[in-house]
């Protein structure tokens, strides 16, 4: 076999539909778009979600729930995955530098999820109980740091 030997399925190449080439072509005169009308004029571009007047789907719809604007969005970190990398210090840099944080966000919060066994020293901004509790019970550090003021 060779790269010149090879072909797209039959039927999946189709020539393009040629309009408004004469009446001969079975789609002249009007090329496929009726007669009269806005979206029979050149430059006709329909805005998304317009209904011709009608009151759009989406402005007829209630709205629910609630967004808070003040909401934080923490970066996440269980003391089990810290257990599982190199190393004994962790701090927000040191996880994005090894790939386990990509966007930090308002700030690293390290949860008590997984075992930890060995004793490490971490600096976040937010700590869980459960994680302070764990990372203290095998002899390790748990330093907040303060947030810059946002």
């Amino acid at each position: 076999m060779n790269l010149s030997d090879l072909k797209p399925p039959a039927g999946q190449k189709h020539a393009k539909r040629r309009v408004g080439r004469g009446m001969g072509s079975g789609r002249g005169k009007t090329a496929g778009r009726g007669s009269k009308g806005q979206r029979a004029i050149s430059g006709f571009s329909l805005m998304r979600g317009f209904e011709g007047g009608q009151m759009p789907l989406h402005r007829r719809l209630p709205k629910r729930g609630f967004t808070n604007i003040f909401r934080k969005e923490y970066a996440i970190v269980n003391v089990g995955r810290l257990e599982k990398l190199e190393g004994d210090a962790f701090d927000a840099g040191r996880l994005i530098q090894l790939g386990v944080v990509k966007k930090l966000g308002d700030g690293l919060k390290i949860l008590g999820g997984g075992e930890l066994t060995r004793k490490i020293a971490v600096r976040a901004h937010l700590f869980s109980k459960a994680a302070v509790e764990k990372i203290q019970a095998v002899g390790g550090k748990a330093e907040v740091i303060a947030s810059g003021g946002k």
